[in-house]
């Protein structure tokens, strides 16, 4: 295990847990004996990726959307409970610091996308952006490709449902407003928690509560239907904010609300539970404790339509508070179907013809 001393500043891991699929590791031995933390340079490295396809078929029934795309594998936002960690141990890297220091980057995914998108075979579906790392996360800023995906969806007319925590989806407003007057968006904003001091030591490069419910506000105003995701509930962390969550997302406009449990599935367990024995040693145990509780003994639980709301009296209670004031602050209020008969394939002149 590859270890770092002390949480670094804007990071959500502080070590490397081993790669399950690596024969080797890395560790820092001092001649003594007497292990000593590396010195990690704490910028963030792009890792090219040259991928044939960026439109993944889901095959979770957790999740609603059949289609989707990921132009960022890793996220700089370093949120200490992310499940999409696990996911860099294929690529030879660690769940931990790798996962928010070494960013795949999918070169040509807008091109990928129209491709598809050209294809005989498809039909007008709703895709998905962010179903694993956020598409807005720091490094969108420069590089614009989900922005780039946007203007190839909006040039199709093919819907698309995006989830984020970064104000900078606020940057393609014009581009989701023209979406939405066609009936072709959905935005969900991903609010956690309310507690700043919270907020900034479990996902360290994340956009404010604040800025969170200006997303909403300001996607709302311009007629974009957004709602909020609570997730993931942490029992005894952040539950008992669902209330204030509902009220405040549900002044600011939101249409709609959903949550998840938490499941820290794979390396996840190991960098969350490091990042709370050093951030809230007090209530470490009770919170671990209340997580294994729901999830039959352990810190997640495979099987679908129960991993993400988790079972037993906490996970109830959750579910209870959660639709109680779901019902108060968001009744008559819902999500707008998506229209599909918008859909288009641009004329390319005479090619058309054949």
């Amino acid at each position: 295990m590859e270890k770092f001393g002390d949480s670094l500043k804007g990071r959500g891991a502080a070590f490397n847990p081993d790669n399950p699929y690596s024969r080797t590791r890395l560790d820092a031995t001092e001649i003594d004996g007497i292990d000593e933390a590396l010195t990690v340079d704490p910028k963030t490295e792009i890792l090219w990726d040259h991928p044939s396809k960026v439109v993944n078929k889901i095959t979770s029934p957790d999740l609603p959307m059949a289609y989707s795309v990921n132009p960022y594998q890793g996220c700089e936002h370093g949120c200490a409970y992310c499940y999409a960690r696990n996911a860099h141990s294929y690529w030879g890297l660690s769940a931990g610091l790798d996962f928010e220091r070494k960013i795949i980057v999918k070169q040509g995914v807008p091109d990928r996308l129209r491709e598809h998108l050209d294809k005989k075979s498809w039909k007008a579906r709703p895709i998905m952006f962010s179903g694993n790392t956020d598409c807005y996360q720091p490094l969108e800023r420069s590089l614009e490709l989900t922005r780039q995906c946007l203007e190839v969806l909006a040039e199709y007319r093919n819907p698309v449902g995006i989830i984020t925590k970064n104000a900078l989806v606020l940057r393609d407003l014009p581009i989701l407003k023209q979406m939405a007057e066609l009936g072709l968006v959905h935005v969900h904003v991903s609010i956690t928690t309310l507690d700043e001091s919270l907020r900034r030591s479990l996902e360290p490069r994340t956009s404010t509560a604040k800025q969170r419910l200006r997303i909403i506000r300001e996607l709302s105003e311009a007629g974009i239907p957004t709602g909020v995701m609570i997730g993931p509930v942490i029992p005894g962390l952040n539950h008992h904010e669902i209330p204030k969550i509902l009220k405040e997302s549900a002044e600011a406009g939101a249409v709609q609300a959903g949550y998840t449990f938490v499941r820290l599935n794979g390396d996840v367990g190991a960098v969350f539970e490091a990042w709370i024995r050093e951030a809230y040693p007090d209530r470490a145990e009770k919170v671990l404790g209340q997580i294994r509780e729901a999830h039959g003994g352990k810190l997640s639980d495979s099987r679908f339509g129960v991993r993400m709301r988790g079972e037993g009296k906490m996970a109830e209670s959750i579910q209870r508070l959660f639709r109680m004031f779901r019902e108060k602050y968001f009744s008559g209020r819902s999500m707008p179907e998506y229209d599909l008969s918008h859909f288009r394939r641009p004329d390319k002149g005479q090619l058309s013809l054949f």
